[in-house]
């Protein structure tokens, strides 16, 4: 008799829905809407959203928040048994701390070909002079997570052909005036 099938409800669509919860609170903060999570053992131990235009540093993209994240929580840089799901293809910085931190797999939504660095443009995590390569899962939930891009990216155009400023990094003000702020939500 077969063994009946075990339901795993953390499956890669359920990790991308929770990086794209992070895309959303980046462009809550008008940030470029990319988030991300590590998973290690499933459990989420990071979770981030670019943040770039907010604390004014060109690195805060949300995988290099995420690792530090991930780091901390594991009490070491070696993320090795560890998943990092993203809703845009790395750019090549972040390609190179994965790689630094030898995550196992690398698994995102929409691919970058102008300048991603998992098989968009070029693939760095797979490159066979470095001593560590990611696995890499492109496509999960990728219309939605070029939907946000694209969202994102269409306002901000509209915005500027209306003579508005494209608030960058900043809380948007609510009608009584008050910014708005994000809440960290838990884990």
């Amino acid at each position: 008799m077969d063994e009946p099938q075990i339901i795993n409800p953390f499956d890669d669509e359920y990790y991308m829905r929770e990086a794209l919860r992070q895309a959303r609170k980046a462009a809550k903060q008008d940030e470029v809407p990319i988030g991300a999570i590590i998973v290690h053992q499933g459990s989420i131990i990071g979770r981030a959203w670019n943040q770039v235009e907010t604390l004014k540093d060109a690195t805060a993209h949300a995988e290099m928040l995420a690792l530090t994240q991930a780091e901390s929580a594991l009490g070491d840089w070696r993320l090795t048994d560890c998943d990092l799901y993203v809703t845009k293809e790395p750019c090549p910085m972040c390609a190179g701390a994965i790689m630094h931190c030898r995550v196992r797999r690398v698994i995102f939504g929409c691919p970058d070909v102008k300048g991603g660095a998992a098989g968009g443009f070029w693939n760095l995590l797979q490159a066979p002079n470095l001593n560590h390569r990611a696995e890499i899962t492109p496509g999960v939930l990728n219309d939605d997570c070029v939907r946000i891009l694209k969202e994102f990216f269409a306002e901000a155009r509209r915005r500027r052909a209306e003579g508005l400023e494209h608030k960058k990094g900043a809380a948007k003000e609510s009608e009584g005036g008050d910014a708005e702020r994000l809440v960290f939500d838990g884990p």
